[in-house]
């Protein structure tokens, strides 16, 4: 095909006609410059099928991800609510003067701490081919909520309690429990002594406000989840 324009080039100029070689010669350029924006167009095509599949695929492992979050957070956010409960009434039977063995596990129930940890493995890889990478702003700027500031504070506030296990009701439990359980059952040497002590109430209520503040972040954290998964399955539809 080259060959057969150059010999038609050659020959228009040595026949002298110089307006039908520039006529020629605009055409070529012009079928040149077609071919060249057609290939873009087919480049562009090619790219924007590429960038869709993997939003596709990565909306995918991040509902996936969200889900198990979901579950994990439910999980441990059942487990404070009901550590919470459980101090009430722990505290309304102390008022009361009752001490019976139910008290033992109550207490079992109260004195631990929650840890989560997010599936978080497709919003990395997300991050590092660029958030984007999704079409849609709204779930760009909820993605980024959620994984870099909502689980930080989930993480902060579960933190919180567990410093509070450590540092204060660790060295209680060294001085003054005879049966430690973890998360069934706990004994004091002196069960009356213990639970009418006012360093006690106060720590069972520093406690309880730890845990009602993780509570708060876990709530909001499924919240968002919620969102999220809405924001994801309209973009898979």
């Amino acid at each position: 095909m080259v060959r057969i324009f150059s010999k038609l080039r050659k020959s228009l100029l040595s026949e002298g006609k110089t307006l039908r070689y520039i006529k020629y010669a605009l055409g070529e350029i012009a079928l040149v410059m077609i071919g060249i924006l057609l290939a873009l167009q087919v480049n562009n095509w090619n790219e924007q099928k590429k960038n869709r599949t993997f939003e596709r695929e990565i909306l995918s492992l991040l509902d996936q991800n969200l889900m198990k979050d979901s579950v994990l957070i439910s999980i441990e956010l059942i487990n404070a609510k009901k550590g919470n409960q459980l101090t009430d009434s722990l505290l309304n039977q102390v008022a009361l003067g009752n001490y019976d063995e139910q008290l033992f596990v109550w207490l079992g129930k109260i004195i631990n701490f929650q840890r989560f940890k997010s599936q978080s493995s497709a919003f990395e890889v997300l991050k590092s081919k660029g958030i984007e990478n999704i079409s849609d702003k709204e779930l760009q700027l909820a993605l980024i909520e959620y994984y870099d500031q909502s689980l930080f504070k989930v993480y902060q506030s579960n933190k919180d309690v567990e410093s509070s296990f450590n540092n204060d009701w660790v060295p209680v439990a060294k001085a003054e429990f005879i049966d430690f359980v973890y998360n069934e059952r706990i004994v004091p040497r002196h069960p009356k002594a213990f639970f009418e002590s006012p360093s006690s109430i106060v720590l069972f209520k520093i406690f309880q406000d730890n845990r009602a503040g993780a509570i708060r972040r876990m709530e909001n954290a499924l919240e968002e989840i919620s969102g999220l998964r809405v924001l994801i399955k309209k973009q898979e539809a």
